[in-house]
Formats: structure tokens, C-alpha cells, sequence
């Protein structure tokens, strides 16, 4: 998935973050915002395999 096929709302945490600008952050920082942008990452996926796996649950049952 391209980023740009996600969502388009406007006016998003995520908007946020990828519109701040980096080059004043040191190298700390940006150490720093990596492992947080990293944990974030392992927490969004695993939500998403819950809700994937909460949807194709649904799915099985209105299949039969």
C-alpha cells in the first residue's frame, strides 16, 4: 500500500506527524521519535490483525 492510498481526513494526529518538520530535531530526537513511531507501529498491528481477525469471523458466519 502506497501512503498515499490511506485514508483522507483532514486535521489527523498522523497529518501531524508527517507534517512536522525535522531538521530542527537533534539527533536524540530523532532517536527518540523513531522508537516511539516504532512501538506505535508493532501497537497498530496488532490491532489490525485483531479487527482482521474479528472480520473474517463475521464474514464465515453470514457466509453459511
Amino acid at each position: 500500500m502506497d501512503l498515499d492510498d490511506g485514508p483522507k481526513r483532514k486535521d489527523t494526529p498522523m497529518e501531524a506527524v508527517e507534517a512536522e518538520k525535522l531538521d530542527g530535531l537533534s539527533v536524540d530526537e530523532l532517536a527518540y521519535r523513531i522508537r516511539v513511531l516504532k512501538r506505535e507501529t508493532l501497537r497498530s498491528k496488532a490491532e489490525l490483525k485483531e479487527k482482521a481477525a474479528s472480520k473474517a469471523a463475521a464474514e464465515d458466519v453470514f457466509k453459511k
